[in-house]
């Protein structure tokens, strides 16, 4: 936030990774420096780029209204150690959140649930979350440290969508591609490639896509403003809040 801060006091246009900030007031410190549109601050969030979420996005448009969202997002357990006190709620699910956001037309739920799975040593390894919106859309969100070392290292992401009559399932992690001898291997955990030939994928789109909003050549996408930024911190905190309150943790 104190470089972010600097650069648009600099008169900068900046790209910030998600999550926007650890809480909700911090978030909007920014706002007095954010000019309208969010033309100098586009938030970072390479799922939006990704080849079969924008394909899914455009099955939704083309299908209608959504019934049910489910998102699964685990990664390896050794995380919780290598990064004390990180929550996957925040750490992980935020990805299926600005998802979840862009195929609900960036409208807010009504209703907000979490639990909270722990290890022995107090620290949250399991984060499980439901939204509800007034026209009746559920989603629900797993997200973990929790996978073993035997699987791809980068644990692994689904997402499934049902409306009426269709749905669809997008699998982005690992990618579509193995390989095995003595052992499996995963040569593309996410769609990111970088050769002689030019870099491809959803971390190349956000970038390009970054490079025509500095020039002046499009605006922020849906999903990436700081409105939406700010949307999704309020999703966050609703849901922690709400364990605070008195939800018992799983």
């Amino acid at each position: 936030m104190p470089v972010v801060r600097t650069l648009l006091e600099a008169g900068k246009t900046v790209l910030l990774e998600k999550p926007i900030a650890d809480n909700l007031e911090d978030a909007r410190s920014l706002s007095p420096l954010v000019r309208p549109g969010s033309g100098n601050l586009m938030i970072g969030h390479i799922v939006l780029f990704n080849s079969e979420f924008q394909q899914l996005r455009m099955e939704v448009q083309q299908r209608g209204a959504l019934a049910y969202i489910d998102c699964v997002r685990h990664r390896p357990a050794s995380i919780v150690g290598a990064f004390p006190g990180e929550n996957p709620l925040q750490a992980v699910m935020v990805h299926d959140l600005y998802a979840t956001q862009a195929l609900a037309n960036r409208a807010d739920p009504v209703n907000y649930s979490a639990r909270f799975h722990r290890t022995r040593a107090g620290d949250v390894d399991l984060a499980v979350a439901q939204l509800q919106w007034a026209d009746g859309l559920l989603a629900s969100f797993a997200a973990s440290y929790l996978t073993p070392g035997g699987m791809p290292p980068r644990g692994f992401d689904r997402m499934e969508v049902f409306g009426t009559g269709w749905s669809a399932r997008i699998n982005p992690n690992p990618r579509p591609i193995e390989v095995w001898d003595e052992r499996a291997v995963w040569p593309m955990a996410l769609e990111i490639r970088a050769d002689a030939t030019g870099a491809t994928g959803m971390m190349a789109e956000e970038l390009r896509c970054f490079c025509r909003v500095v020039r002046g050549q499009q605006g922020v996408p849906v999903g990436a403003t700081y409105g939406d930024a700010l949307q999704i911190q309020h999703w966050m905190d609703r849901l922690v809040s709400g364990l605070e309150r008195g939800q018992t943790p799983c």
